[in-house]
């Protein structure tokens, strides 16, 4: 992810009805594991779920590649290394929970950062992964964010699995404003990461929330969520 979308994600994350949501979503799974430990968040970025981590008792460590990112993570107080996801700076088997949120889309060998996260989650450990998903919904948006792919359950799929792990839960994410997003991406020119006014903000909001009470998980959505664990 380019410097400027690195910087404009940390300005908005606080706020944005995407990052809001998704903070809430991690924080949700958080509440379905065992007891806290120490975790991993790649590609924090801005640092936020890592903040989310640290609220609910886990001893995490936010992981950037960039410098910009790596530096905004650090002005927020976050314990922070840079390093690529492809080569973990870790030893094996210390992690109780790895979180990569929105990263293996970025990367052309997305099998060997999955690699990575199995190596080092403990045995039992979890992963908590997201990505895009369905190249019927590539646009400029993608490229401006750095993306090589879009998945869907099938590829997503192989690449944990190959990987070692062993998939829980495999669900849709943000189903209900699957043909705004589609009909906006038909249109986009760039990056769609705006400062929204906050009615449109709040009402954004209210619509992806109502996914935590609907049965949609298993429709087409923009994202996928996936939870998996390390067997051996």
């Amino acid at each position: 992810m380019e410097a400027t979308e690195i910087r404009k994600l940390a300005a908005l994350e606080d706020t944005h009805w995407w990052y809001r949501e998704r903070r809430a979503l991690l924080s949700r799974a958080l509440k379905k594991l065992p007891r806290p430990g120490t975790a991993l968040d790649i590609g924090a970025a801005g640092g936020g779920n890592t903040r989310v981590l640290r609220a609910n008792g886990w001893q995490p460590v936010a992981l950037e590649y960039s410098p910009d990112g790596a530096q905004v993570a650090a002005e927020r107080g976050l314990n922070v290394i840079r390093a690529d996801a492809r080569a973990l700076p870790l030893p094996s088997a210390s992690l109780d929970l790895v979180v990569a949120f929105d990263i293996l889309e970025h990367i052309d060998e997305d099998h060997a950062a999955a690699g990575e996260i199995h190596r080092t989650l403990r045995p039992g450990g979890t992963a908590l992964i997201a990505v895009p998903c369905d190249m019927r919904l590539w646009s400029a948006h993608d490229v401006a964010v750095g993306h090589v792919r879009r998945y869907t359950r099938d590829t997503l799929t192989s690449v944990v699995e190959k990987a070692g792990l062993v998939i829980d839960e495999l669900w849709s994410w943000n189903v209900l404003l699957r043909p705004v997003a589609a009909w906006r991406r038909r249109k986009s020119t760039g990056s769609d990461l705006d400062d929204l006014p906050n009615v449109v903000n709040m009402g954004l909001t209210a619509i992806i929330a109502a996914e935590r009470y609907l049965p949609v998980k298993s429709l087409p959505g923009v994202s996928l969520m996936l939870r998996a664990h390390r067997q051996i």
